[in-house]
This record gives C-alpha cells, structure tokens and sequence, in this order.
C-alpha cells in the first residue's frame, strides 16, 4: 500500500519537475542555428532554428529533417532537438527545429499544435529553394506530442493551406519518431487505448480523437518510418507503437520499430542515463537515412 502511495505522489511530482525544466529552457537557446520566422500567430511569431552543414549554400539541394519537441501539447521547448540537430547538420542535412504553440503558454489546444506542425513543413518546402533544401527529401520526426505532430503530418488529410501557397505539401517524405504518441483513439476490439485515455485525448485536443489519430489514418503509399520506444513507457504505452507498426507494414509502408527494455518516457533525451540511449537512436537514425540514400558513410556519432 505503501508503494502505491509513493507512486501515487511521485508521478505527478516527476511530471511538474520535467515540465518547470522545459519552461526553463523557454525561450531555447541553440547555437550555431539560424533564427527565421516561419508564421504569425495572432501577435506570436512562430520561429524555426536551421542547423546547416559546414560551407552549406542555397545551391545545394540537401535532405532535410524538422524536428518538433514534446511536452504533451501544454509545454516544451524546441532545444529538446538541439543536438540532434547539430549531429544531423554535422552529416550533411539541413535540420530544423520548429516552436509550435501550446496550452500553457498560447491557450491552445492540439489541433492548433497540428495546424502550425503543417505550416512550418509547409514554410520548409516553400523555401527550400533559398535554403538550399530538396523539396523531395523532407523528414519530419519528434519526440512524444512532437512524434505525434510528426506522424500527423504524415498520415492525416491535408486540408491544404490557407495562405494561398498552392501546390505546397506538409506531407514528409521520411519520419524519425521517438516514443510518439500514434494511436489516441479506441481501437475496436483491443485495449491499446482506454475510454479514460480517450476522453483525455478528447478534452486535450478539443476534437474527436479518432478525426486526429494517426493510426485510423494509415494507408498505402506513405512516409517510411522508424520509431524508437521504451518498453516501460507508461505516458505513452509501447503497445501503441507496436499497434500503428503492425497496421502500418499491414499496408504495405515500411515502419522500424526500436524497442528499449526497460526505458520510459523521454529516454532517448540527450544527457539522459549515461547518454547511451541518445547515442544508440541517434546511430539508428542515422543508418536508417543512410537507407534512403539521404546521407553517406557511416554514422559519425560516438558512443559516451
């Protein structure tokens, strides 16, 4: 009994302390980045910070990752990915990484945090041009809301954009997910998802879960896919990704699902247990682009 009030009271507290450390790196610092402002939001500027690879010019035509942090959709910061970033860049990618609004800050609720998640991919294509980018080789990746926005972008309908910028996709060609949050709606028949979590997705969001659940809208023909997740994940439950995978290969899509006995939520974060788990994502993220033919050589990283 005793343990269960331990729990009871540390969780929660865990939970405050994160989210006070994420305020606190808010707003982010990140050296060696580009500062530009992707949209406007009411009297918000929304900005991406761009990490671009050494004698890097508007003539290349480089593969690029936009990289969204956590923070359940109330909190985060995007220096989450700043050393993601930096080794990325350092690989030869143009990677950037995007602020997006979010309740405790903007009043917001999810679906907000999805409609800038589409702008600011939709800003990357529309530049890439002047930013030296192929529009054809965009990833998108994320860790927990910031790997949900980023497997949004890739299975939910695009509606399109509303400033006029025909033509311009916020589709990604590639997603780097790191324990993501990809199934926020029931699943009939399994219990992947609760009622309990499905009326917290609701309230969260403000919509229907299932209008926004990047499971429910898998299909053929999109974004390979490499997922990282920790086995003891309770915030975000391994058996999610394990279900949108499964479903994901069903159609024909190539989904890689890393699994980490004993990691929970946000293991993957740079300094965190040592920095092995940081390190071992980063080398898979790595060899998985290689798979693409987006970067060459063998991964650069070195193991602490």
């Amino acid at each position: 009994m005793l343990r269960l009030v331990v729990l009871f009271l540390t969780v929660p507290l865990f939970a405050a302390v994160m989210a006070a450390q994420q305020q606190s790196n808010y707003p982010p610092t990140m050296p060696g980045a580009e500062v530009e402002t992707y949209k406007t939001a009411g009297d918000v500027e929304m900005r991406v910070w761009i990490f671009k690879p050494d004698g890097h010019s508007a003539a290349d035509r480089r593969p690029a990752i936009i990289l969204f942090f956590g923070g359940g959709f109330r909190s985060g910061t995007p220096q989450q990915f700043l050393h993601q970033g930096k080794y990325l860049a350092s690989r030869g990618m143009v990677a950037v990484a995007a602020d997006y609004r979010v309740s405790t800050r903007h009043g917001v609720k999810a679906v907000s945090c999805v409609e800038d998640a589409r702008d600011a991919m939709r800003w990357l294509r529309a530049n890439a041009a002047r930013l030296g980018v192929d529009p054809k080789r965009v990833a998108a990746g994320g860790g927990s809301a910031g790997g949900y926005l980023a497997a949004a972008l890739a299975t939910l309908p695009d509606p399109g954009p509303r400033d006029g910028s025909a033509g311009v996709s916020s589709v990604p060609d590639a997603l780097v997910l790191y324990n993501p949050g990809l199934v926020i709606a029931r699943i009939p028949g399994q219990a992947v998802v609760t009622p309990e979590r499905a009326a917290g997705y609701r309230e969260r969001f403000g919509a229907e879960p299932e209008d926004y659940s990047p499971y429910h809208h898998v299909k053929k023909g999109q974004a390979p896919a490499i997922v990282f997740h920790g086995k003891a994940d309770t915030t975000v439950p391994y058996a999610t990704a394990e279900a949108f995978c499964k479903e994901y290969e069903r159609v024909g899509n190539r989904c890689e699902l890393v699994g980490y006995d004993g990691a929970v939520h946000g293991f993957f974060n740079y300094g965190r247990d040592g920095g092995h788990a940081y390190y071992d994502t980063v080398r898979r993220t790595d060899v998985f682009l290689e798979s693409l033919g987006w970067l060459e050589g063998a991964p650069a990283i070195q193991e602490p």
